[in-house]
Protein backbone atom coordinates (compact mmCIF):
# COMPACT_ATOMS: atom_id res chain seq x y z
CA UNK A 1 0.00 0.00 0.00
CA UNK A 2 3.21 2.31 -0.70
CA UNK A 3 3.46 3.73 2.81
CA UNK A 4 7.15 4.61 3.68
CA UNK A 5 9.01 6.09 6.26
CA UNK A 6 12.31 8.46 6.02
CA UNK A 7 13.48 9.24 9.65
CA UNK A 8 16.13 11.27 10.78
CA UNK A 9 17.33 12.75 13.74
CA UNK A 10 14.22 11.78 15.60
CA UNK A 11 12.12 13.14 13.08
CA UNK A 12 10.00 11.64 10.30
CA UNK A 13 8.33 12.21 6.99
CA UNK A 14 5.63 9.62 5.52
CA UNK A 15 5.94 9.57 1.85
CA UNK A 16 2.44 8.38 0.24
CA UNK A 17 -0.20 6.47 2.53
CA UNK A 18 -2.03 4.20 0.06
CA UNK A 19 -5.27 1.69 0.79
CA UNK A 20 -6.25 -1.31 -0.63
CA UNK A 21 -9.44 -2.76 -1.79
CA UNK A 22 -11.38 -4.82 0.52
CA UNK A 23 -12.51 -8.93 -1.46
CA UNK A 24 -15.56 -8.44 -3.19
CA UNK A 25 -17.37 -11.11 -0.87
CA UNK A 26 -17.14 -8.24 1.79
CA UNK A 27 -19.57 -5.44 0.23
CA UNK A 28 -19.36 -3.98 3.85
CA UNK A 29 -15.69 -3.11 4.16
CA UNK A 30 -14.55 0.01 1.89
CA UNK A 31 -10.98 -0.13 2.24
CA UNK A 32 -8.30 -1.77 3.96
CA UNK A 33 -4.83 0.25 5.00
CA UNK A 34 -2.10 -0.41 7.95
CA UNK A 35 -3.25 0.18 11.48
CA UNK A 36 -2.26 3.80 12.77
CA UNK A 37 -1.79 1.79 15.75
CA UNK A 38 1.77 0.79 14.78
CA UNK A 39 3.04 4.47 14.59
CA UNK A 40 1.91 5.47 18.00
CA UNK A 41 5.37 7.02 18.79
CA UNK A 42 5.94 8.02 15.29
CA UNK A 43 3.37 9.90 15.10
CA UNK A 44 4.26 13.54 17.50
CA UNK A 45 7.49 13.55 15.78
CA UNK A 46 5.85 13.07 12.01
CA UNK A 47 6.77 16.64 10.37
CA UNK A 48 4.98 15.93 6.55
CA UNK A 49 3.18 13.52 4.42
CA UNK A 50 4.51 13.78 1.08
CA UNK A 51 2.31 12.47 -2.25
CA UNK A 52 3.77 11.58 -5.16
CA UNK A 53 0.76 11.25 -7.77
CA UNK A 54 -2.95 10.44 -7.17
CA UNK A 55 -3.47 6.65 -7.39
CA UNK A 56 -5.75 4.99 -4.82
CA UNK A 57 -2.57 2.55 -3.60
CA UNK A 58 -0.84 6.05 -2.48
CA UNK A 59 -3.28 8.10 -1.31
CA UNK A 60 -6.39 5.79 -0.33
CA UNK A 61 -5.60 6.00 3.25
CA UNK A 62 -4.99 9.32 3.40
CA UNK A 63 -8.42 11.23 3.94
CA UNK A 64 -8.85 8.26 6.59
CA UNK A 65 -6.13 9.44 8.32
CA UNK A 66 -7.29 12.81 10.07
CA UNK A 67 -7.76 13.88 12.41
CA UNK A 68 -5.57 11.34 13.72
CA UNK A 69 -2.49 12.39 12.01
CA UNK A 70 -2.19 16.30 11.76
CA UNK A 71 0.91 16.94 10.18
CA UNK A 72 1.03 18.84 6.57
CA UNK A 73 0.30 17.49 3.54
CA UNK A 74 2.78 18.08 0.33
CA UNK A 75 0.56 17.75 -2.77
CA UNK A 76 1.21 19.03 -6.29
CA UNK A 77 -2.20 21.02 -7.55
CA UNK A 78 -3.96 18.04 -9.11
CA UNK A 79 -3.40 15.04 -6.15
CA UNK A 80 -4.02 18.24 -3.60
CA UNK A 81 -7.57 19.09 -5.61
CA UNK A 82 -8.15 15.14 -5.12
CA UNK A 83 -7.34 14.72 -1.82
CA UNK A 84 -9.02 17.95 -0.73
CA UNK A 85 -12.45 16.97 -2.60
CA UNK A 86 -12.23 14.09 -0.60
CA UNK A 87 -11.54 15.69 3.01
CA UNK A 88 -14.69 17.74 2.06
CA UNK A 89 -16.80 14.92 1.31
CA UNK A 90 -15.95 13.91 5.07
CA UNK A 91 -15.90 17.34 6.76
CA UNK A 92 -12.56 17.12 7.74
CA UNK A 93 -11.24 19.93 5.26
CA UNK A 94 -10.63 22.57 7.93
CA UNK A 95 -9.14 20.63 9.73
CA UNK A 96 -5.85 19.76 7.44
CA UNK A 97 -3.10 21.86 6.48
CA UNK A 98 -2.72 21.12 2.64
CA UNK A 99 0.31 22.47 0.81
CA UNK A 100 1.00 22.53 -2.80
CA UNK A 101 4.10 22.48 -4.83
CA UNK A 102 4.58 22.39 -8.33
CA UNK A 103 7.04 19.16 -9.88
CA UNK A 104 10.76 20.28 -10.10
CA UNK A 105 10.36 22.54 -6.54
CA UNK A 106 11.99 21.97 -3.45
CA UNK A 107 10.29 21.76 -0.03
CA UNK A 108 11.56 21.44 3.73
CA UNK A 109 9.97 18.62 5.71
CA UNK A 110 11.60 18.58 9.27
CA UNK A 111 15.62 17.47 9.43
CA UNK A 112 15.56 16.73 4.93
CA UNK A 113 15.42 19.03 1.98
CA UNK A 114 13.44 17.51 -0.64
CA UNK A 115 13.90 18.05 -4.80
CA UNK A 116 11.41 16.85 -6.55
CA UNK A 117 11.19 15.47 -10.19
CA UNK A 118 9.02 15.66 -12.74
CA UNK A 119 7.91 12.16 -13.81
CA UNK A 120 5.54 10.76 -16.58
CA UNK A 121 3.25 8.40 -15.39
CA UNK A 122 -0.50 6.97 -15.80
CA UNK A 123 -2.03 10.00 -13.62
CA UNK A 124 -0.79 13.65 -13.72
CA UNK A 125 1.58 15.58 -11.83
CA UNK A 126 3.51 12.57 -10.99
CA UNK A 127 6.96 13.09 -9.30
CA UNK A 128 10.03 11.79 -7.92
CA UNK A 129 11.95 12.88 -4.63
CA UNK A 130 15.20 13.20 -3.95
CA UNK A 131 15.35 13.39 -0.40
CA UNK A 132 18.62 15.43 1.37
CA UNK A 133 20.09 15.05 4.56
CA UNK A 134 23.68 15.39 6.34
CA UNK A 135 23.38 11.68 6.13
CA UNK A 136 23.23 11.76 2.23
CA UNK A 137 20.51 11.34 -0.60
CA UNK A 138 17.95 8.81 -1.08
CA UNK A 139 16.07 9.10 -4.63
CA UNK A 140 12.70 7.63 -4.23
CA UNK A 141 11.30 7.31 -7.68
CA UNK A 142 7.64 6.63 -6.78
CA UNK A 143 5.99 5.20 -10.04
CA UNK A 144 7.09 6.07 -13.28
CA UNK A 145 7.97 5.37 -16.63
CA UNK A 146 9.83 7.32 -19.16
CA UNK A 147 7.11 8.73 -21.74
CA UNK A 148 8.42 10.69 -24.36
CA UNK A 149 4.90 12.16 -25.16
CA UNK A 150 2.64 12.02 -22.40
CA UNK A 151 0.04 14.39 -23.76
CA UNK A 152 -0.65 15.55 -20.67
CA UNK A 153 1.83 17.09 -19.39
CA UNK A 154 5.58 17.50 -19.53
CA UNK A 155 8.06 14.37 -20.19
CA UNK A 156 9.77 13.07 -17.75
CA UNK A 157 12.71 15.73 -16.40
CA UNK A 158 16.33 13.69 -17.54
CA UNK A 159 18.19 16.88 -16.92
CA UNK A 160 17.54 16.71 -13.24
CA UNK A 161 17.54 13.39 -12.73
CA UNK A 162 21.18 13.46 -14.56
CA UNK A 163 22.39 16.65 -11.93
CA UNK A 164 21.18 14.31 -8.84
CA UNK A 165 23.35 11.78 -10.20
CA UNK A 166 26.08 14.06 -10.70
CA UNK A 167 25.75 15.14 -6.99
CA UNK A 168 26.02 12.03 -5.83
CA UNK A 169 23.08 9.67 -4.63
CA UNK A 170 23.73 6.98 -1.14
CA UNK A 171 20.89 4.85 -2.21
CA UNK A 172 17.65 4.92 -4.66
CA UNK A 173 14.03 3.12 -3.83
CA UNK A 174 12.61 1.91 -6.91
CA UNK A 175 10.12 0.63 -8.73
CA UNK A 176 9.79 -2.85 -9.90
CA UNK A 177 6.74 -3.50 -11.24
CA UNK A 178 7.49 -4.06 -14.80
CA UNK A 179 10.94 -5.18 -14.00
CA UNK A 180 10.38 -8.57 -16.13
CA UNK A 181 9.33 -6.95 -18.95
CA UNK A 182 10.95 -6.35 -22.16
CA UNK A 183 12.76 -3.25 -22.12
CA UNK A 184 10.54 -1.04 -24.77
CA UNK A 185 9.28 2.09 -24.07
CA UNK A 186 5.82 3.31 -24.52
CA UNK A 187 4.00 6.21 -24.57
CA UNK A 188 0.28 7.55 -24.29
CA UNK A 189 0.81 8.78 -27.59
CA UNK A 190 0.39 5.59 -29.54
CA UNK A 191 -2.78 5.05 -27.63
CA UNK A 192 -4.75 8.08 -29.09
CA UNK A 193 -3.57 6.63 -32.38
CA UNK A 194 -5.41 3.11 -31.67
CA UNK A 195 -8.72 5.03 -30.26
CA UNK A 196 -8.76 7.36 -33.74
CA UNK A 197 -8.48 3.75 -35.53
CA UNK A 198 -11.38 2.36 -33.72
CA UNK A 199 -13.58 5.22 -33.64
CA UNK A 200 -13.29 5.42 -37.24
CA UNK A 201 -13.90 1.46 -37.86
CA UNK A 202 -16.79 1.04 -35.46
CA UNK A 203 -20.23 0.99 -36.71
CA UNK A 204 -21.64 1.19 -33.86
CA UNK A 205 -21.06 3.51 -30.07
CA UNK A 206 -17.64 2.82 -28.75
CA UNK A 207 -17.22 2.88 -24.98
CA UNK A 208 -13.66 3.15 -23.57
CA UNK A 209 -13.24 1.77 -20.32
CA UNK A 210 -10.31 3.11 -17.85
CA UNK A 211 -8.93 4.05 -14.47
CA UNK A 212 -10.30 7.08 -13.49
CA UNK A 213 -7.19 8.96 -12.82
CA UNK A 214 -6.09 8.58 -16.38
CA UNK A 215 -6.31 12.06 -17.74
CA UNK A 216 -4.26 11.75 -20.36
CA UNK A 217 -6.43 8.32 -21.78
CA UNK A 218 -9.51 10.37 -21.09
CA UNK A 219 -7.95 13.48 -23.58
CA UNK A 220 -7.14 10.96 -26.24
CA UNK A 221 -10.94 9.46 -26.03
CA UNK A 222 -12.12 12.89 -26.45
CA UNK A 223 -9.84 13.55 -29.31
CA UNK A 224 -10.63 10.60 -30.69
CA UNK A 225 -14.11 11.31 -30.57
CA UNK A 226 -13.61 14.90 -32.49
CA UNK A 227 -11.34 13.47 -35.54
CA UNK A 228 -13.98 11.25 -36.41
CA UNK A 229 -16.90 13.27 -35.87
CA UNK A 230 -18.45 11.75 -32.79
CA UNK A 231 -20.33 12.37 -29.37
CA UNK A 232 -18.44 11.86 -26.30
CA UNK A 233 -19.86 11.87 -22.32
CA UNK A 234 -18.13 10.87 -19.49
CA UNK A 235 -19.85 8.07 -17.49
CA UNK A 236 -19.15 7.23 -14.19
CA UNK A 237 -18.23 10.32 -10.75
CA UNK A 238 -14.49 9.43 -10.54
CA UNK A 239 -14.09 10.22 -14.23
CA UNK A 240 -16.20 13.59 -14.21
CA UNK A 241 -14.77 14.51 -11.05
CA UNK A 242 -10.81 13.94 -12.90
CA UNK A 243 -12.06 15.66 -15.97
CA UNK A 244 -13.06 18.65 -14.01
CA UNK A 245 -9.81 18.74 -11.79
CA UNK A 246 -7.91 18.64 -14.77
CA UNK A 247 -9.90 21.08 -16.73
CA UNK A 248 -9.67 23.42 -13.79
CA UNK A 249 -6.01 23.05 -13.57
CA UNK A 250 -5.34 24.29 -17.76
CA UNK A 251 -4.28 20.39 -18.10
CA UNK A 252 -7.11 19.84 -21.15
CA UNK A 253 -6.46 23.17 -23.04
CA UNK A 254 -7.41 22.36 -27.09
CA UNK A 255 -9.01 18.91 -25.89
CA UNK A 256 -12.68 18.81 -26.69
CA UNK A 257 -15.53 19.10 -24.10
CA UNK A 258 -17.66 15.91 -23.47
CA UNK A 259 -21.24 16.56 -23.73
CA UNK A 260 -22.40 17.48 -20.11
CA UNK A 261 -24.21 14.60 -19.35
CA UNK A 262 -24.40 10.45 -21.36
CA UNK A 263 -28.24 11.32 -21.82
CA UNK A 264 -27.86 13.75 -24.77
CA UNK A 265 -26.63 11.27 -26.77
CA UNK A 266 -29.53 9.32 -27.08
CA UNK A 267 -31.39 10.40 -30.76
CA UNK A 268 -27.51 10.49 -32.03
CA UNK A 269 -26.72 7.34 -34.83
CA UNK A 270 -24.82 4.86 -33.28
CA UNK A 271 -21.64 5.77 -35.39
CA UNK A 272 -21.85 9.21 -33.62
CA UNK A 273 -21.64 8.02 -30.23
CA UNK A 274 -18.98 7.11 -27.86
CA UNK A 275 -18.73 7.04 -23.87
CA UNK A 276 -15.47 6.88 -21.36
CA UNK A 277 -16.65 4.95 -18.55
CA UNK A 278 -15.57 3.78 -15.07
CA UNK A 279 -15.50 -0.11 -14.22
CA UNK A 280 -12.56 -1.27 -15.69
CA UNK A 281 -11.72 -4.08 -13.42
CA UNK A 282 -15.63 -5.47 -13.51
CA UNK A 283 -16.88 -2.98 -10.52
CA UNK A 284 -20.68 -3.55 -10.10
CA UNK A 285 -21.79 -0.44 -8.99
CA UNK A 286 -19.60 1.47 -12.10
CA UNK A 287 -20.88 2.32 -15.21
CA UNK A 288 -19.32 -0.70 -17.61
CA UNK A 289 -21.52 -3.58 -15.65
CA UNK A 290 -24.42 -1.03 -15.56
CA UNK A 291 -23.94 -0.93 -19.62
CA UNK A 292 -24.04 -4.65 -20.25
CA UNK A 293 -27.15 -4.87 -17.62
CA UNK A 294 -29.15 -2.28 -19.09
CA UNK A 295 -30.21 -1.22 -15.67
CA UNK A 296 -29.73 2.33 -15.90
CA UNK A 297 -31.77 4.13 -17.66
CA UNK A 298 -29.60 7.46 -18.09
CA UNK A 299 -26.80 5.35 -20.19
CA UNK A 300 -27.48 4.38 -23.93
CA UNK A 301 -28.38 0.68 -24.34
CA UNK A 302 -25.55 -1.61 -25.99
CA UNK A 303 -26.40 -2.69 -29.07
CA UNK A 304 -25.43 -5.37 -31.80
CA UNK A 305 -22.35 -3.53 -34.00
CA UNK A 306 -20.54 -1.79 -30.84
CA UNK A 307 -17.24 -1.79 -29.42
CA UNK A 308 -16.12 -1.47 -25.96
CA UNK A 309 -12.35 -0.80 -25.70
CA UNK A 310 -11.00 -1.55 -22.53
CA UNK A 311 -7.91 0.41 -22.04
CA UNK A 312 -6.89 -0.98 -18.84
CA UNK A 313 -4.47 -3.64 -17.25
CA UNK A 314 -6.90 -6.55 -15.04
CA UNK A 315 -5.60 -6.43 -11.70
CA UNK A 316 -5.16 -9.89 -10.27
CA UNK A 317 -7.64 -11.22 -8.33
CA UNK A 318 -10.68 -8.99 -10.39
CA UNK A 319 -10.57 -11.51 -13.37
CA UNK A 320 -13.69 -13.51 -12.83
CA UNK A 321 -15.71 -10.00 -12.14
CA UNK A 322 -14.71 -8.51 -15.67
CA UNK A 323 -15.14 -11.51 -17.73
CA UNK A 324 -18.52 -12.02 -16.20
CA UNK A 325 -19.06 -8.28 -17.93
CA UNK A 326 -17.64 -8.82 -20.97
CA UNK A 327 -19.74 -11.77 -21.38
CA UNK A 328 -23.28 -9.93 -21.28
CA UNK A 329 -21.69 -7.51 -22.90
CA UNK A 330 -20.82 -9.96 -25.89
CA UNK A 331 -24.39 -11.33 -25.69
CA UNK A 332 -25.77 -8.07 -26.45
CA UNK A 333 -23.61 -7.73 -29.94
CA UNK A 334 -20.89 -5.91 -28.24
CA UNK A 335 -17.41 -6.74 -29.64
CA UNK A 336 -14.31 -6.29 -27.31
CA UNK A 337 -11.19 -5.08 -27.97
CA UNK A 338 -8.04 -5.13 -26.01
CA UNK A 339 -4.06 -5.17 -26.21
CA UNK A 340 -4.06 -3.33 -29.47
CA UNK A 341 -5.63 -2.62 -32.85
CA UNK A 342 -4.49 -2.99 -36.27
CA UNK A 343 -0.90 -2.47 -34.88
CA UNK A 344 -1.60 0.51 -32.29
CA UNK A 345 -2.01 -0.12 -28.55
CA UNK A 346 -5.35 0.41 -26.67
CA UNK A 347 -3.66 0.46 -23.34
CA UNK A 348 0.32 0.78 -22.01
CA UNK A 349 1.56 0.32 -19.04
CA UNK A 350 2.52 3.20 -16.51
CA UNK A 351 5.62 1.85 -15.04
CA UNK A 352 9.26 1.61 -16.41
CA UNK A 353 10.36 -1.55 -18.01
CA UNK A 354 13.50 -2.98 -17.24
CA UNK A 355 14.93 -1.30 -20.15
CA UNK A 356 13.73 2.14 -18.53
CA UNK A 357 14.77 0.48 -14.85
CA UNK A 358 18.29 0.19 -16.30
CA UNK A 359 18.53 3.63 -17.95
CA UNK A 360 17.48 5.42 -14.71
CA UNK A 361 20.33 3.44 -12.59
CA UNK A 362 22.96 4.92 -15.02
CA UNK A 363 21.52 8.59 -14.66
CA UNK A 364 21.12 8.07 -10.76
CA UNK A 365 24.53 5.75 -10.29
CA UNK A 366 23.08 4.87 -6.70
CA UNK A 367 25.42 2.95 -4.40
CA UNK A 368 22.70 1.01 -3.05
CA UNK A 369 19.62 -0.33 -4.47
CA UNK A 370 16.30 -1.16 -3.02
CA UNK A 371 13.72 -2.66 -4.94
CA UNK A 372 10.35 -2.11 -4.07
CA UNK A 373 6.66 -2.38 -5.29
CA UNK A 374 5.66 -5.94 -6.86
CA UNK A 375 5.73 -9.85 -5.62
CA UNK A 376 9.59 -11.42 -5.14
CA UNK A 377 10.16 -12.08 -8.54
CA UNK A 378 9.62 -9.01 -9.51
CA UNK A 379 11.76 -7.44 -6.68
CA UNK A 380 14.27 -10.32 -7.99
CA UNK A 381 14.59 -8.74 -11.10
CA UNK A 382 14.58 -5.80 -10.60
CA UNK A 383 18.07 -6.75 -8.03
CA UNK A 384 19.47 -8.22 -11.01
CA UNK A 385 18.92 -5.54 -13.07
CA UNK A 386 20.59 -3.03 -10.13
CA UNK A 387 23.67 -5.70 -9.93
CA UNK A 388 23.87 -5.69 -13.37
CA UNK A 389 24.25 -1.69 -13.01
CA UNK A 390 27.06 -2.01 -10.81
CA UNK A 391 25.30 -0.55 -7.34
CA UNK A 392 27.65 -2.05 -4.62
CA UNK A 393 24.73 -3.89 -3.00
CA UNK A 394 21.16 -4.40 -3.41
CA UNK A 395 19.14 -4.93 -0.55
CA UNK A 396 15.47 -6.36 -1.09
CA UNK A 397 13.20 -5.17 1.86
CA UNK A 398 10.37 -6.96 4.07
CA UNK A 399 6.93 -5.09 4.35
CA UNK A 400 7.58 -3.79 7.86
CA UNK A 401 10.81 -3.68 7.51
CA UNK A 402 13.27 -0.69 9.47
CA UNK A 403 16.58 -0.42 7.66
CA UNK A 404 19.83 1.85 8.17
CA UNK A 405 21.06 3.85 4.81
CA UNK A 406 24.43 5.23 6.00
CA UNK A 407 28.14 5.81 4.01
CA UNK A 408 28.55 2.25 5.52
CA UNK A 409 25.82 0.36 3.82
CA UNK A 410 22.01 -0.74 4.27
CA UNK A 411 21.02 -2.80 7.23
CA UNK A 412 18.12 -3.89 8.20
CA UNK A 413 17.89 -2.92 12.10
CA UNK A 414 14.16 -3.75 13.23
CA UNK A 415 11.14 -5.57 11.94
CA UNK A 416 7.37 -4.45 12.60
CA UNK A 417 4.49 -6.78 12.48
CA UNK A 418 2.08 -4.93 9.95
CA UNK A 419 -1.48 -5.42 10.88
CA UNK A 420 -4.23 -3.79 9.02
CA UNK A 421 -7.49 -2.00 10.25
CA UNK A 422 -10.99 -2.01 7.74
CA UNK A 423 -12.98 0.92 7.10
CA UNK A 424 -16.71 -0.04 6.25
CA UNK A 425 -19.12 2.59 4.01
CA UNK A 426 -21.65 4.27 5.46
CA UNK A 427 -24.01 3.00 2.99
CA UNK A 428 -22.83 -0.72 2.97
CA UNK A 429 -22.96 -0.73 6.22
CA UNK A 430 -26.41 0.21 6.46
CA UNK A 431 -27.80 -2.67 4.23
CA UNK A 432 -25.55 -5.47 5.60
CA UNK A 433 -25.21 -7.07 8.89
CA UNK A 434 -21.83 -6.35 10.46
CA UNK A 435 -19.73 -9.46 11.00
CA UNK A 436 -16.68 -8.42 12.74
CA UNK A 437 -15.64 -12.21 12.68
CA UNK A 438 -15.59 -12.39 9.13
CA UNK A 439 -14.51 -8.92 8.43
CA UNK A 440 -11.50 -10.10 10.45
CA UNK A 441 -10.81 -12.85 8.85
CA UNK A 442 -10.44 -11.14 5.57
CA UNK A 443 -8.12 -9.23 7.25
CA UNK A 444 -5.93 -11.76 8.14
CA UNK A 445 -6.46 -13.34 4.82
CA UNK A 446 -4.86 -10.50 3.41
CA UNK A 447 -1.82 -10.02 5.90
CA UNK A 448 -1.52 -13.64 5.27
CA UNK A 449 -0.76 -12.51 1.23
CA UNK A 450 1.04 -9.57 2.41
CA UNK A 451 3.16 -11.64 4.45
CA UNK A 452 4.11 -13.97 1.60
CA UNK A 453 4.96 -11.30 -0.99
CA UNK A 454 7.83 -9.81 1.77
CA UNK A 455 10.72 -11.81 0.64
CA UNK A 456 13.92 -12.75 3.36
CA UNK A 457 16.33 -9.45 3.06
CA UNK A 458 18.78 -9.95 0.78
CA UNK A 459 22.11 -8.26 0.44
CA UNK A 460 24.52 -8.26 -2.99
CA UNK A 461 27.67 -7.47 -3.44
CA UNK A 462 28.20 -6.17 -6.84
CA UNK A 463 29.68 -9.34 -8.34
CA UNK A 464 26.50 -11.40 -7.19
CA UNK A 465 24.82 -13.26 -9.76
CA UNK A 466 21.08 -14.42 -9.27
Amino acid sequence: MNWTLYGHKGEWVLVDAGSAFAPRDLPIVEAIFPDLALLKSILPKLKGLIVTHAHEDHIGAIHRLWPTIKCPIYATPFAAKCLMSRFEERKTDRQVVLKEFKPGENIKVGPFAIKTIRMTHSVPECVSLAIRSDAGTVFHTGDWKFDPNPLVGLPTDLESINKIGKRGVLAMVCDSTNSQRPAKTTSEAEVFEGFKQVFKDSRGMVVVSCFATNVARMASAMRAAAATGREIAICGRSLLKNEKIARELGMLKGVPKPLTFARHLKGLDRREMAIICTGAQGEANAALSKLSTGEDYRLPQIMPGDTIIHSARVIPGNEQDLFAVFDRLRALGANILEGDYKGHPLHVTGHATSGEIMQMYQMVKPRFAIPVHGNPSHLEAHAELAANSGVEAVVTPREGGIYAVSRQGVRQVAQVNMRLQAELGDENHSKIPWNEAKVRAAIEKIEARQAEKASPEQLRPRSARM
